[in-house]
């Protein structure tokens, strides 16, 4: 059952003769009788405003459908904008406000295969689409078509993504500045930076407003993501068409950029200059590395899992191994994540955290101890050669604890499955 209904009527060419108005009305009227009972939101797409008047008289047919097909269209919500992008933009944020995900879409078969262009780019598998042909149709034809079009060409899906991009550009920055917190530590050959919550045009509560990772089970689709990601990449001064995420697994696999990539890997390595790496969080902890001797970098994703199997050391060695790098000399920063007054876990696994150093479990004796993965991390890369200087993980906002401060960052533990995500990212100037 659909929660929401969606009439598309972008595509109509407007006329104010009776004909016309009674034909909208009763396709209006079919549509409110079958879905009004049961749909949450029922609303109109178009470009122009319905409900045109024209010079000269009215006879009382003529006013009385007029005043028919205003009075249905009140039942419905009239979403009017000349771009196809905005409409179903603004559209999927009134769907999003009433949190509903299950949408029918009432559309002329011509548009049909362009409308899901549009949908694929503005929405995730969070949402299901079940479409209906939209039956209107005249001797002259409401419709500038009334054949279906099952392909679109390379050109026209590449003037959607244009469309819908400009679109998206054109926002304003929500929740504040853009903010990238840096360390002193990591010296100006190399970019580098750690992202915060604000800046950013998406606008669910969660991942409200400078989410950075788009997946299947989030309403962030990938085109807004890209566009913080493009705002982020022009204040900070590095390229986004050589851009590359950990593809997070929770372990400690590193992929060394240029060989093959794993399928999934929670370090990278590079020196090759221009090319940025990032390592998401948002609880777990983003960890940067810089060799300013051999110009080489990484960065990691380390959660309690990761943090246990050695993911900050692993990439560490890789470094070593790969570009020769010195243990004295690689800066190693860690990024905000959740603090030991926010992450518990239970106590078998908390135990694990208990043999590396008691200091880093709190109220031990209790089902679920208070771990501090941070203090965990410093200790494997002391242990590893990292120098205790060498590791930056304390003031600049970095030691802020994600969970505890809802207005910087995002937190997994705060918010529930539908977290947004910052990151961590470095590279080397070109």
């Amino acid at each position: 059952m659909a929660e929401a209904v969606l009439i598309d009527l972008f595509g109509l060419k407007l006329n104010c003769q009776k004909s016309y108005h009674q034909t909208l009305l009763k396709t209006l009227n079919t549509v409110q009788y079958h879905h009004a009972a049961r749909a949450k939101f029922l609303c109109i797409i178009c470009c122009s405003n319905i409900s045109c008047e024209r010079d000269g008289k009215h006879d009382n047919c003529e006013l009385e459908t007029n005043n028919g097909l205003l009075a249905l269209l009140r039942e419905f919500e009239t979403v009017s904008n000349p771009s196809m992008a905005a409409s179903l933009y603004t559209i999927k944020q009134k769907i999003d406000e009433k949190n509903l995900s299950s949408i029918k879409v009432i559309v002329p078969v011509h548009r049909k295969t362009l409308m899901k262009a549009f949908i694929d780019q503005l929405f995730t598998e969070v949402y299901n689409f079940e479409f209906e042909d939209l039956q209107v149709s005249l001797r002259d034809s409401l419709l500038k078509q009334s054949t279906e079009i099952n392909v679109i060409t390379a050109h026209e899906l590449e003037e959607i993504r244009n469309e819908v991009e400009t679109y998206l550009r054109s926002l304003p920055a929500l929740k504040g500045e853009l903010t990238i917190i840096t360390s002193p530590s990591i010296p100006d050959i190399f970019i580098h930076g750690f992202t915060t919550r604000t800046g950013g045009i998406s606008y669910i509560p969660t991942l409200s407003s400078f989410n950075l990772f788009s997946s299947s089970k989030r309403r962030d689709p990938k085109v807004v993501v890209q566009e913080n990601l493009r705002r982020l990449a022009n204040a900070a001064g590095f390229n986004v068409e050589n851009f590359y995420r950990i593809k997070t697994d929770h372990a400690n696999q590193v992929w060394i950029m240029g060989k093959k990539e794993p399928e999934s890997y929670d370090g990278i390595i590079t020196n090759e200059k221009g090319v940025t790496i990032a390592a998401l969080g948002a609880d777990c902890i983003p960890i940067v590395f810089a060799d300013p001797i051999k110009k080489a970098c990484g960065v990691a994703h380390s959660g309690w899992k990761g943090t246990l199997l050695g993911v900050a050391m692993a990439t560490v060695n890789a470094m070593i191994a790969e570009y020769g790098c010195s243990l004295e000399d690689i800066i190693a920063v860690l990024g905000p994540s959740v603090g030991p007054c926010c992450f518990t876990l239970p106590r078998e696994s908390a135990h694990e955290f208990y043999n590396l150093h008691p200091a880093c479990v709190r109220l031990f004796d209790s089902s679920n101890p208070y771990v501090d993965i941070r203090k965990a991390t410093r200790i494997l890369l002391e242990q590893g050669g990292i120098l205790p200087q060498n590791i930056h993980d304390q003031d600049q906002d970095l030691n802020l604890c994600t969970s505890c401060h809802p207005d910087k960052f995002f937190s997994h533990v705060r918010d529930g499955l539908n977290f947004g995500t910052q990151i961590g990212f470095i590279s080397i100037r070109e």
